[in-house]
């Protein structure tokens, strides 16, 4: 029986793969590790409630404590009526473009073609903010490519139905919002991802291994022919985009990159003994995967709904399983190049067998049986694949997929609150405990507040978090710069009661006679 092991990788998973680099490493078991290098999130991967208790314990003096208590609600209150006109609009021109009940809104509106165009854009535009704002990041080609540089579960080639896809919506917006290290496929459809984790699989998988033994065996007959060379391309460099604003190198931030490590079966050394046990194998997943896509239609009658799907804990070599229309999996171009070479060979060698003066019959049904044997090992492999792929996509279904459409926009938009929320109390916190400090400094101090009291390691977004500080009213700068803090009181009278602390206090107040 399989044993799957799901785990957070050991920085939790706050890393972004936007620098992906795989090497090879030492051995482990009879199996090559492989290590990823990935630049950490800005995502404080801490619940609220957890954070701000935890915060509020450190504060010696009740008054202060209950004064930080307070802060902390109306920091929440006010950052939540920040977004909600942002968030009803994004969900307004969602109920225009849902898949399922899109179409019947937009009869009822009455727009011109121009005008939902128009507004297909702004949606798009929206959603492009909150993503930012809850720090998910456009997979990139350069991810792609390492994240399918090697297999873990699934084992069959899964590729996109094109014909299926809307190729229009989205080169539209891109061209009116032109980003960097956009993927090769942003114009069908994009992928986002967040958070870093790890997948462990525990079991015999005896047909792998035998897989990879015979895959190792076909290199090698390949190469000594070469053969190889025919089939061989050279594999196209994409230019590395340097996204950093100087040529600066900052030690401190490559030192604060997460290593995730990949063990795979194509890795394994060929024993005995790695052939009968168990083995356990790894693989780095994205924690959070968006996928946003909408399906081709004709002109006459266009289909307007966009796909908004969530999902959870993919593995990045399983990341097929996600992508939108995909086709149905079928023998690869080597597979059919194998059973071609497989079938001249095997009657080359039996016509020259029987062509000899005494054919010898055993050696004539040897050749047959191990020509038939090959072929149907190349086919039932390929059916023992498609039952794992169906079942990976029935996981994929009920258990990796968290939600899709308007469900997943509020989640994101609850999201994009408890973060802000939660860089702001940090920073405000450091500065009332520790006193002025300049951007680097505060940036720093809240990264190791975050490393020490909870065991994690983030990149605090300290620019964002300084903003919505000033935007509050609650911090100003010195002469030189530095960041300094009104006190707790002080900044408690600035933000002011809350709309909702008036409704509490309503409703706690006794009913009169």
């Amino acid at each position: 029986m399989v044993e799957a092991l799901g785990r957070k990788a050991d920085g939790p998973g706050t890393a972004s793969a936007a620098v992906m680099e795989a090497k090879t490493t030492e051995k482990k078991d009879g199996v090559v590790k492989e290590v990823i290098r990935l630049e950490r999130e800005s995502v404080i991967p801490i619940l609220k409630p957890k954070l701000v208790m935890n915060l509020a314990y450190l504060i010696e003096q009740d008054n202060d404590r209950a004064e930080f208590m307070k802060l902390c609600r109306r920091v929440e209150y006010t950052v939540r009526a920040w977004y909600l006109l942002q968030f009803e609009d994004l969900m307004q021109l969602y109920t225009l473009f849902d898949p399922v009940y899109g179409e019947k809104s937009l009869e009822q509106q009455s727009l011109t073609p121009a005008e939902i165009e128009t507004l297909e854009l702004n949606f798009l535009t929206y959603l492009f903010q909150i993503m930012d704002k809850s720090n998910f990041k456009l997979l990139s080609d350069e991810e792609n490519d390492v994240a399918h540089s090697g297999q873990y579960l699934l084992n069959l080639p899964i590729k996109v139905d094109e014909s299926k896809v809307d190729n229009k919506l989205l080169k539209k917006y891109f061209k009116e919002h032109p980003r960097d290290n956009l993927p090769e496929f942003a114009d069908k459809y994009i992928v986002f991802r967040r958070g870093i984790g790890i997948d462990q699989t525990t079991d015999y998988f005896f047909m792998e291994k035998v897989d990879v033994i015979i895959s190792r065996v076909w290199r090698f007959l390949l190469k000594v022919t070469m053969i190889d060379k025919l089939f061989s391309k050279k594999r196209e460099l994409r230019p590395k985009k340097d996204t950093k604003k100087t040529d600066e190198v900052n030690e401190e931030e490559e030192q604060a990159d997460l290593f995730v490590e990949r063990i795979r079966l194509e890795k394994m050394e060929l024993s005995i003994k790695n052939l009968l046990r168990k083995m356990t194998i790894q693989e780095p997943t994205f924690e959070r995967m968006i996928v946003v896509y909408r399906r081709a239609s004709r002109e006459t009658k266009p289909d307007r709904g966009i796909f908004v799907k969530h999902f959870k804990n993919i593995p990045m070599a399983d990341m097929e399983l996600v992508l939108p229309e995909k086709k149905n999996p079928s023998l690869t171009p080597m597979d059919w190049v194998k059973f071609l070479i497989s079938a001249v060979l095997g009657l080359a060698t039996l016509i020259s067998s029987l062509e000899m003066p005494k054919a010898d019959i055993w050696v004539v049904t040897a050749i047959v049986s191990g020509l038939i044997g090959y072929c149907a090992k190349i086919y039932f492999t390929f059916q023992a694949n498609m039952v794992t792929y169906q079942n990976l996509i029935t996981k994929s279904m009920y258990d990796k997929q968290l939600d899709s459409g308007k469900g997943t926009l509020l989640h994101l938009c609850d999201d994009v609150i408890q973060q802000e929320i939660k860089e702001v109390i940090v920073s405000y916190y450091i500065l009332m405990e520790q006193g002025k400090a300049t951007i680097q400094d505060l940036d720093l101090r809240c990264e190791q507040l975050i490393k020490e009291e909870f065991g994690v390691e983030c990149n605090f977004d300290v620019v964002d978090a300084v903003k919505k500080l000033e935007k509050l009213g609650i911090v100003s700068r010195d002469s030189i710069g530095r960041i300094i803090c009104v006190p707790l009181k002080r900044a408690n009278e600035i933000i002011g009661t809350t709309t909702e602390e008036m409704v509490m206090r309503a409703q706690q107040a006794p009913a009169g006679p």
